[in-house]
């Protein structure tokens, strides 16, 4: 491993242990076992390997996260019972990334002091929201992007909020069934007042 890999194995470290602003740049430089000024000369700052860290530890949660899920049902499955079991996934793989969910609103909580962390992470969203809505259970094949993108925006903001109980209190945090019951009885509200609909029955 080079000096420039183990300084990003470094400062992932620092975030999981520390988060993504109390790292110093020595913190890094001694998890990754190397000088202070190689950080400098492969990075330019501190600022610019934590974000570079924060990026990878991202796209490999990601990629736990699908790992984790991959085991769920079968894609032919009941569209309930494959967003209730892949909750339930999602939450039982929590304990494992809760020093990223941590560093997640850390972040989002100093996000006027951060800007550009912000941004970098905003490179992310199109591909982390057409994984979740393949995820918690695929779309029709030809659904466009637009559609894939709102519905894993709604997913993302679920799981922010799920992840925000669970991190508040695991024992309150709902299941896939909470969730399911919650989103049918939701649906069904909003379906009252839903125009499309109005119109059509107003035609019959």
């Amino acid at each position: 491993m080079g000096n420039r890999e183990a300084l990003i194995d470094g400062a992932k470290r620092c975030l999981r242990e520390k988060g993504f602003t109390r790292p110093t740049a020595r913190d890094i430089a001694t998890a990754a076992g190397v000088s202070l000024a190689a950080i400098g000369y492969h990075f330019g700052s501190k600022e610019a390997l934590m974000k570079e860290a924060l990026r990878e530890a991202m796209a490999e949660w990601g990629e736990q996260l699908g790992d984790t899920m991959v085991g769920g049902p079968a894609p032919e499955a009941e569209p309930r019972a494959r967003f209730e079991q892949g909750w339930n996934q999602a939450i039982e793989a929590m304990p494992a990334s809760r020093p990223l969910w941590l560093t997640q609103f850390e972040i989002l909580s100093q996000a006027d002091h951060l800007p550009d962390v912000l941004a970098s992470l905003g490179g992310l969203q199109a591909d982390a929201r057409a994984g979740l809505a393949e995820m918690f259970g695929p779309l029709e094949a030809d659904a466009d992007e637009e559609t894939v993108q709102l519905v894993g925006a709604f997913y993302q903001v679920m799981m922010l909020g799920v992840a925000g109980m669970w991190l508040a209190d695991p024992a309150q945090t709902p299941s896939g069934a909470d969730l399911a019951r919650a989103l049918r009885a939701i649906a069904d509200r909003i379906g009252e007042d839903d125009p499309a609909q109005a119109t059509t029955e107003g035609d019959s």
